[in-house]
């Protein structure tokens, strides 16, 4: 699964870091530049979303919010194939790796309340964790932070026998459980499926309700949330986008398109695999950033990063925290085969841009023009 695993980190940090060609042309003066309007900008982007549609580039369910009300929305190709049933803007998406912004604002949650301290070790809470070298050595902080050692339980030689069986966080835990640790903890940064899960079941833990139970009562209810969950593939849960991909299980390119089925699990969790759609999750920014699910320190804490990763990159707990196009943007982007989302907050310009893509690339395909376009 290890070209699996990369092409998750493709998008979740390589994505990130696109480099947009230099414009070779003279500049024309800031006297002779006529101003263009937001108005203006957003026509742009819809014809140049339109003809990336139109050549299948991009597919999937874009949102844009200025000042927390939507200025752009539109979907674009088909959420089911075979049944040619079109993805709308209220269409539910794969999120992939996006849960964690969920699960770190459930753990701050706690950890405001006094349930828990980020500095607690896993064995603090998890007190039948099986490796126990590895419950007292790693931090909730560091969990958050993914530097706390842990692997991905993509990479487990069971993942692709028992994906279709997982269904709680439990089903998750035992690919990897008895793994150890790939480095000393908090000596650096190691992108973390199985960290994620482990933080789930310490708020099932602490809270004693389930972790989808959690962030529904705390999350999604008070955000105004109302179509976001980990649902189970087998729920005939209506209105899902089916993922398409050209890669086979391992990762590797086929060019055939094919469903992504036989990669996920049946049910997605704390570490990603829920799905949710553009309007719940501008929900999700206005109430992160109208400080209703934490207090302002709390949601600085998360989304101030801790660590580079590359050029005008960085990670937070649960939150990217980047450069794009000179403006600062926090969020979290989504990739695995058939998977492609971007959620991403502009603070200083008091925009949001989220796109939700059934697809390998569509939201890559997305990103660049409105980024070249809005963020002028």
């Amino acid at each position: 699964m290890r070209n699996l695993l990369n092409v998750l980190l493709v998008v979740a940090v390589g994505a990130a870091v696109i480099v947009l060609s230099a414009i070779t042309e003279p500049r024309t003066s800031v006297a002779e530049t006529k101003p263009v309007s937001l108005d203006e900008r957003v026509a742009e982007i819809r014809t140049t979303l339109g003809e990336l549609a139109a050549s299948g580039e991009v597919c999937g369910s874009v949102l844009i919010a200025h000042e927390g009300v939507p200025i752009f929305q539109a979907a674009y190709g088909m959420a089911d194939r075979a049944l040619e049933i079109p993805n709308r803007v209220d269409t539910k998406f794969n999120l992939g790796s996006m849960d964690k912004m969920f699960t770190s604002v459930a753990i701050m949650q706690l950890a405001e309340q006094g349930s828990l301290s980020l500095d607690g070790k896993i064995e603090d809470y998890l007190l039948d964790y099986p490796d126990r070298a590895v419950a007292e050595a790693v931090t909730v902080r560091q969990l958050l932070g993914h530097t706390g050692g842990l692997g991905s339980y993509f990479d487990s030689p069971g993942y692709l026998e028992a994906h279709r069986e997982i269904r709680s966080l439990d089903d998750y835990f035992v690919l990897f459980a008895d793994e150890p640790l790939g480095f000393e903890p908090g000596s650096q940064f190691g992108y973390s499926n199985s960290g994620y899960i482990v933080l789930g079941l310490i708020i099932e833990a602490v809270s004693s309700q389930t972790y989808f139970d959690y962030v529904r009562d705390h999350i999604f209810v008070p955000s105004g949330m109302t179509d976001t969950a980990c649902f189970e593939l087998d729920a005939g849960t209506p209105n899902l986008a089916v993922g398409y991909t050209t890669r086979d299980e391992e990762g590797n390119e086929t060019d055939e398109i094919r469903d992504n089925f036989e990669s996920l699990p049946m049910r997605g969790g704390s570490a990603g695999g829920g799905y949710s759609t553009a309007p719940d999750l501008l929900a999700f920014a206005n109430a992160l950033m109208g400080n209703r699910l934490l207090s302002p320190e709390s949601t600085g804490l998360l989304t101030t990063k801790k660590v580079d990763l590359a050029e005008d990159v960085g990670y937070g707990y649960g939150f990217f925290d980047r450069i794009v196009n000179g403006y600062r943007a926090i969020g979290h982007s989504g990739g695995f085969p058939g998977i492609c989302c971007m959620f991403n907050i502009f603070p200083e310009l008091d925009y949001t841009i989220i796109i939700l893509s059934n697809s390998d690339w569509g939201c890559v395909a997305a990103s660049t023009p409105i980024n070249e376009i809005l963020l002028k």
